[in-house]
């Protein structure tokens, strides 16, 4: 069955809402491997490491609903607003990566202590062609790619989000460290994933867009399309008129992020009215990689088999 099957599990999860209270799995399909580190880094008092409970789950659902649905424009349904979570049935099914502050300021530790900050949702292909395919495949032909590239290992990122007052350069570098180290373990070869730009109305946007098009387009090899229906046209203005300085400005941090990693941007981009967003999808392949960061958080490892 191809991942894009219109009545896969995938898409019948993504249609009939949230599944609550998941806890992680984590997959391994027969292969032996050692376990995963029960942390991936720390800076203070901060530390990158996997969610272990449905309860540790449960707090990155809730940072989620704060970030995108409070303080940016997500449309919360009547479930969502419930929980006071960003919960789909995908959840179940990924890793999900915590950033946490084992020593919080005091507003934040009346709530909890730790107090997770930061999060990153991981999905496997070898996770994802049992259960119906990739959250993405609603907007990019990840099916085509990945069938390309076979015998390659894909992960996708999604649902990145950090607490406001710890979007700076430690807590990025430790949600990277974090995806790296999984990257390491789990021998992955290209990571994928929409990136979002906020607004959904792309003539607003045409500068970022145009930029990603004529200076972040993956080569033909990498070449990954929104589905049809859903295609925007990110060629909005011509090359020679386009303000780099300016263009990079508006860019989200997370995307410049990507692309100074080595990164490219697919082909056409997707509308998501329910995240009051634009998405692009971002394609990384490890080989790719600018080399210079290998200095800070290692090289790639040879696979195991």
């Amino acid at each position: 069955m191809r991942l894009t099957d219109r009545f896969s599990p995938g898409r019948l999860v993504r249609k009939f809402g949230p599944v609550a209270g998941l806890t992680p799995m984590t997959f391994d399909f027969g292969r032996t491997r050692p376990p995963v580190p029960d942390s991936f880094g720390r800076i203070g008092s901060l530390e990158v490491r996997l969610a272990r409970t449905a309860a540790e789950v449960r707090m990155a659902q809730s940072l989620r609903y704060r970030v995108f649905y409070r303080e940016m424009s997500a449309q919360a349904g009547a479930g969502h607003k419930f929980l006071r979570r960003d919960v789909d049935g995908f959840d179940g099914l990924c890793d999900h990566l915590l950033v946490i502050d084992h020593d919080p300021p005091a507003d934040l530790r009346r709530r909890r202590k730790p107090v997770v900050v930061g999060t990153y949702r991981l999905l496997r292909q070898d996770v994802a062609e049992q259960y119906g395919g990739f959250y993405t495949a609603d907007e990019f032909e990840i099916a085509d790619l990945v069938e390309r590239h076979r015998p390659l290992r894909f992960l996708e990122l999604g649902r990145s989000c950090v607490l406001k007052e710890y979007r700076n350069k430690r807590t990025v570098e430790l949600l990277w460290m974090g995806c790296w180290g999984y990257v390491q373990h789990h021998e992955i070869d290209v990571m994928i994933g929409c990136a979002s730009l906020e607004g959904t109305r792309p003539d607003l946007l045409a500068l970022p867009l145009s930029f990603l098009h004529h200076h972040a387009a993956a080569p033909e090899e990498w070449r990954i399309r929104a589905v049809p229906g859903r295609y925007v046209p990110m060629n909005r203005i011509p090359a020679e008129a386009i303000d780099a300085r300016a263009a990079l400005h508006s860019l989200p941090p997370l995307v410049k992020g990507y692309l100074r990693l080595g990164a490219f941007v697919g082909d056409g981009a997707v509308v998501d009215h329910q995240f009051g967003t634009t998405d692009v999808c971002i394609v990384l392949p490890v080989s790719a990689i600018n080399p210079r960061y290998f200095g800070h958080f290692g090289p790639p490892r040879e696979r195991l088999s």
